[in-house]
């Protein structure tokens, strides 16, 4: 089941990567930059290694992408998105991020089935309890849908937007 806030549906998750490409504007090289960069990785089980890698890996992606403000606003969503799958399921994930010409897609699959909520945090919950919340206010659209045996948590955020 897809639970979706603002906005469009879900893209499938891709199973390669692919690297910017720069080099002479022929048309060639235009329709090669029209589709879509990707960053995919594959996340250790409990490897809270993974999530500053995750975002070295995406900043390295969004250099050149959107207005000043939402690399970082991506950098934060996906930390969360990461740091909850590989806390909160005890297995690995798979992390995609998809950069087009419509703005950037980001994807964290793990293989728990249960879907995680937002919930206002306490005061007594410290640092925890924030992450969902989080996305749910600075994405442009978020979700959760099931896959297979798991579940992929997604947010999108347009380029221009501020």
């Amino acid at each position: 089941m897809e639970r979706q806030a603002r906005g469009s549906g879900p893209t499938a998750i891709a199973g390669t990567s692919a690297t910017r490409r720069t080099g002479e504007d022929t048309a060639e090289d235009l329709a090669e930059q029209d589709r879509a960069s990707q960053l995919s990785r594959r996340l250790g089980r409990a490897d809270l290694r993974a999530v500053p890698e995750a975002r070295r890996a995406l900043r390295e992606l969004l250099r050149d992408w959107g207005r000043p403000g939402r690399s970082e606003t991506a950098e934060l969503l996906t930390s969360e998105l990461v740091t909850n799958a590989l806390v909160h399921t005890d297995d690995d994930a798979v992390l995609t991020a998809t950069v087009s010409s419509s703005g950037l897609r980001v994807e964290v699959r793990d293989f728990v089935a249960r879907h995680p909520r937002p919930s206002v945090p306490t005061a007594d919950d410290g640092t925890h309890g924030r992450g969902l919340v989080l996305v749910e206010s600075l994405a442009d659209t978020w979700g959760v849908r099931a896959q297979g045996g798991g579940k992929v948590v997604w947010f999108e955020l347009g380029a221009g937007a501020a």
